[in-house]
């Protein structure tokens, strides 16, 4: 908006008072411009660290890209937004190639929201300060029999794991997924977890052929991650104490950095049901100091 500079005439009384006034005038514009100026660029200010930021519109990738180069997964897998969702499956479908999709922008300390909607069967993941390689913190989308959605899995980092028990399917006459039961079940401190949720309180909070959302917090030089499904607490992993077999503190910060990408992955390999897809939306961060 352009300033609104108030010219207030005065009558001349003398070559000096004439001056004088012109030389005011001058000052006081120049206060107004300079004035106005901050405004303007106060407008172009980063935004703070409180604020929520849209990492998907919607419409397009924008903003994302795919490995660049081929990784243990694949050359990539296929991206599309479909009815205003990210979807991923193989390249082509059922072929065993697969990749991740990855922000342009990387984070270090955050809190994200995403809503995900995995076909029953695939093996997907969301990774956590990730890089270009594949390699991150991951929170397991591993959504098939022996799996485990929300607990943390060190992808390309020493293949560590919190999952603290497994979810398997429940089928009807016809073989139709209707539920789960789980197994494997150990504890929070023998997984190298602070916190895990029960299995029983997993299977109540998952939506079977629905959407989901999922709550990340991201914080610290060697991460606290604390994972969320539909508000309720998956489990707490601190990478600062962790005793997780295979986790390695000072391996995993040389390998990610203290930041990175957020991405989404396509399992590579031949366990991917043919025209399966992961499906993703309502994607957003807010950076935390």
């Amino acid at each position: 908006m352009q300033p609104i500079i108030s010219l207030r005439f005065v009558k001349e009384r003398s070559p000096m008072s004439h001056e004088i006034s012109r030389r005011t005038f001058v000052q006081s514009s120049v206060a107004s411009l300079a004035a106005a100026s901050v405004v303007g660029s106060l407008a172009y200010a980063a935004e703070p660290k409180d604020t929520w930021i849209e990492l998907f519109d919607g419409k397009s990738l924008a903003g994302w890209h795919k490995n660049p180069t081929k990784i243990g997964h694949g050359t990539g897998g296929i991206w599309a937004v479909e009815e205003g969702t990210i979807t991923g499956e193989q390249d082509p479908p059922g072929s065993g190639n697969g990749g991740i999709l990855l922000t342009d922008r990387k984070f270090s300390n955050f809190e994200l929201l995403i809503d995900l909607k995995p076909d029953w069967g695939i093996c997907s993941g969301l990774f956590l300060r990730a890089n270009d390689k594949g390699q991150c913190l991951q929170m397991m989308v591993d959504y098939h029999d022996a799996g485990n959605v929300g607990q943390i899995y060190g992808e390309g980092t020493g293949g560590f794991n919190t999952r603290a028990f497994d979810i398997d399917g429940e089928y009807d006459a016809e073989k139709k997924h209707i539920g789960y039961k789980t197994s494997k079940h150990k504890t929070a401190e023998e997984v190298g977890l602070v916190y895990s949720c029960t299995p029983e309180a997993w299977v109540k909070t998952w939506k079977i052929a629905d959407w989901n959302t999922a709550r990340v917090i991201v914080e610290g030089k060697y991460p606290k991650i604390t994972t969320y499904l539909n508000d309720v607490k998956i489990c707490e992993f601190d990478g600062e104490k962790s005793t997780a077999a295979r986790y390695d503190k000072e391996k995993v910060l040389e390998q990610l950095t203290a930041e990175g990408s957020i991405a989404v992955q396509v399992h590579g390999g031949g366990n991917w049901p043919i025209g399966a897809k992961c499906r993703w939306k309502n994607i957003k961060v807010r950076e935390l100091s």
